[in-house]
């Protein structure tokens, strides 16, 4: 499912006057309550019975996945590194811009020195722009999401040294 897609539910679910949304198709469940501000997206393969003679392609996509399980757990090897960095989380659910608009300059880039109350993003909730604030001093290292992307309550946004 596309974040368009996403987006133009919400916003026909604003528009409407149900309290609470469920969808599901091909693996993949959208949930979203009005009043209770819950939104879950769970993304999921479809599991299919396979004849006997499928049986040798998936053992031959079964070693590339295992290649992929080991590359990410030597990418997160070096993550270890960074467990003594804060985060900055999402306080609700929305979309992330990291500029006050298109053609402005981003509130703050990887190597920028924050305090609490310097304004990191924009999480655009219900058509309101809400600035997100530091809430810690720092430096940017990592940013954790795209432009435009939604994010969860709660979710990482910035690491943080």
């Amino acid at each position: 499912m596309k974040i368009q897609e996403i987006r133009e539910i919400i916003k026909l679910m604003d528009q409407s006057s149900l309290d609470e949304f469920v969808f599901e198709s091909e693996g993949t469940k959208l949930k979203l309550k009005k009043h209770g501000i819950t939104t879950t997206v769970v993304e999921a393969p479809v599991a299919k019975p396979s004849a006997p003679q499928v049986a040798a392609p998936v053992a031959e996509q079964a070693a590339p996945a295992q290649e992929e399980s080991k590359a990410a757990s030597e990418q997160s090897a070096p993550a270890a590194d960074t467990s003594a960095y804060k985060t900055i989380t999402s306080p609700m659910v929305g979309t992330f811009y990291e500029a006050s608009s298109p053609d402005a300059d981003a509130y703050v880039k990887v190597g920028d020195k924050v305090t609490a109350s310097s304004v990191v993003c924009i999480v655009e909730a219900m058509k309101l722009f809400n600035e997100i604030e530091a809430e810690i001093e720092g430096e940017i290292v990592e940013i954790l999401v795209k432009d435009g992307q939604l994010v969860e309550y709660g979710q990482p946004l910035f690491s943080i040294k």
